[in-house]
């Protein structure tokens, strides 16, 4: 596909949230749209916002933000502003192919170490390691970690689900790069889809531990508006036989429907399937190794940038 970026011009770039289904309320979406093409994606129903595709034009034409860090600055000097990390790859990848052009998301980082400010990052693609040099001095202070998004170690399977992501093998060294750098590093087995990746669930976490991820998650598949169609076609081409058999499963997680949106239900799913896959992820998790508990980020060692017209101090403390 050839790739087209409109610029967009917000006038804030921090969303906020109160979901007692994640463990942040505030995040940073440098780019709308997604080059890597992941079929499951949640986001691209937000495409249609604006009178595009869900599909093909979710994946090429594409948003960017080149005033983010400018924004993010302005944002952070704001009296009463109240530091807790922000999360980015939300919505969609901070570091997919365009960010090699458009580098937002590594002067978006330099906002971010120079004010001493949180963040924690989820991407499936090998471009953060261009950071390092960043978010290795930033996790010595206690301020950045990363998880990798790992949903398959099948590259066929990869290469029809994540078409332009970064490959399973490369995803593993990224975990073991950032992982030597010092920087807290987990991994997300996300999504985890039925009858498809689910059988890979301990093989994810027992590869990735070894490559240094200490912290780990999983997210059922969530299929809102759009994304329920376009994920049943991709199932019909690349698994005739067993695409009824994925939906039903999937219905299954969510009382009946593709997707229950409702707080507490969402991410995991309920019913006796969600219930299995959270056993196994436990045990697993047991088993393997990993943290108990996840690393928290400080936020006591914030220091606003200076605001637009304010006189800096002649002398340091």
């Amino acid at each position: 596909l050839r790739t087209t970026v409109t610029i967009e011009h917000p006038r804030t770039i921090l969303s906020r949230n109160q979901s007692p289904d994640i463990p942040f309320d505030r995040s940073l979406n440098a780019y709308r749209g997604c080059e890597h093409g992941c079929i499951y994606c949640y986001a691209r129903p937000t495409h249609a916002f604006h009178d595009l595709s869900p599909g093909l034009d979710f994946e090429s034409r594409l948003f960017a933000k080149p005033t983010a860090p400018a924004l993010l600055r302005a944002e952070l000097a704001k009296r009463g502003y109240q530091c807790a990390p922000i999360a980015m790859g939300t919505n969609t990848d901070p570091y997919q192919p365009i960010e090699r052009t458009y580098r937002t998301m590594r002067a978006i980082l330099e906002v971010l170490s120079a004010a001493n400010h949180p963040v924690g990052i989820v991407t499936k693609s090998a471009l953060v390691q261009r950071d390092i040099d960043i978010l290795g001095p930033m996790a010595e202070r206690g301020l950045a970690k990363v998880a990798i998004s790992v949903t398959t170690l099948d590259p066929a399977l990869a290469r029809k689900m994540e078409p332009r992501a970064a490959s399973p093998e490369r995803r593993l060294d990224t975990i073991e790069k950032l992982a030597q750098a010092g920087i807290p590093t987990g991994v997300m087995v996300a999504p985890v889809i039925p009858s498809i990746n689910d059988e890979e669930i301990e093989t994810i976490l027992t590869r990735a531990h070894a490559r240094g991820a200490r912290e780990a998650g999983y997210i059922a598949l969530r299929l809102p508006h759009e994304a329920r169609d376009l994920f049943a076609e991709w199932l019909v081409e690349h698994f005739p036989g067993k695409a009824r058999h994925v939906l039903s499963l999937v219905r299954d997680m969510r009382e009946g429907k593709l997707y229950d949106a409702a707080f507490g239900k969402r991410m995991s799913g309920t019913g006796p399937y969600a219930w299995m896959i959270g056993r196994r992820f436990e045990i697993a998790l047991e088993k393997i190794g990993f943290a108990r508990t996840r690393t928290r980020l400080r936020a006591d060692l914030f220091t606003p940038p200076a605001r637009q017209g304010q006189q800096l101090s002649l002398f340091q403390l």
